[in-house]
């Protein structure tokens, strides 16, 4: 992952993805736009103490270094559920009224899947060949009920998609040096015992790259941030490191002025 500066915000950005035609994508620092009352910098979470307006006026930058896009949040509760944007009324529903599901598909131009995170992942997928864009937020919850096989599984259902021909990127949040879980035995099944180290720590990372895999997704094809939110509180919120903490956004989307095969206005 690489990091670009535009409009005073800083935002990382994965190699894979900026290569392919048509897509926009960024993930967001806490750096640096400032809002009187803001809690920290660039907090975009509605209940992480942050003043709506203060969330407003993040959200809103984000969206102006994004391609102009129309932000699609997501009420997200640590399930599996993936939500489905297909039409424009959708889309416009879904911007006024965020689903409450932890993935987002889309095929229609413009629209920007936004991830809230503070430690979880946000994994990015794109398929240039049919035109489709996902976001997922995935924590140790996500993980183990495999909800990354879960969105790709309905973005072959729903869009054809094919996963070989899918990009990945799996963004900055609690890398296995920090991810300890004391009660693992209680919290996580056995089968992904396997990727503890002697100090009770996960390494997430490697379970998603293993998941897209499994999915059909090319390792090839899929890049790690390898940033841990928890060693770098300059840059990004943790849950872990602060407790109550504001949240950083990931987006991704088609850009406006690229032709794909679907109708995106209906």
């Amino acid at each position: 992952m690489f990091f670009c500066r535009k409009d005073k915000l800083l935002y990382g950005a994965f190699s894979n993805l900026a290569a392919l035609p048509g897509i926009f994508h960024g993930v967001f620092t806490r750096l640096e736009r400032q809002h009187p009352g803001s809690k920290g910098n660039l907090n975009v979470g509605t209940n992480s103490g942050n003043p709506p307006a203060a969330v407003e006026s993040g959200r809103r930058a984000i969206a102006g270094c994004m391609d102009d896009a129309e932000l699609v949040f997501l009420n997200q509760v640590h399930g599996k559920e993936v939500a489905v944007i297909k039409t424009g009324h959708e889309r416009q529903r879904a911007v006024k009224s965020p689903p409450t599901a932890d993935a987002v598909i889309t095929q229609i131009p413009g629209a920007g899947l936004a991830i809230q995170a503070a430690d979880c992942q946000s994994v990015m997928l794109c398929d240039p060949v049919r035109g489709v864009a996902a976001n997922i937020h995935s924590g140790w919850r996500g993980s183990i009920s495999n909800i990354i096989d879960a969105c790709i599984d309905t973005m072959k259902r729903e869009f054809a998609v094919d996963p070989a021909d899918l990009s990945a990127g799996i963004g900055p949040s609690l890398g296995p040096c920090c991810a300890e879980f004391v009660h693992y035995r209680q919290e996580i099944p056995k089968g992904f015992w396997k990727y503890r180290d002697d100090k009770d720590r996960f390494d997430f990372w490697q379970i998603s790259r293993d998941q897209l895999r499994v999915a059909g997704v090319k390792p090839e094809n899929v890049e790690c941030a390898h940033v841990c939110t928890m060693c770098n509180p300059h840059l990004f919120y943790s849950y872990r490191r602060e407790g109550s903490t504001g949240r950083f956004a990931a987006v991704v989307g088609l850009k406006r002025e690229i032709n794909h095969d679907h109708t995106a206005n209906r």
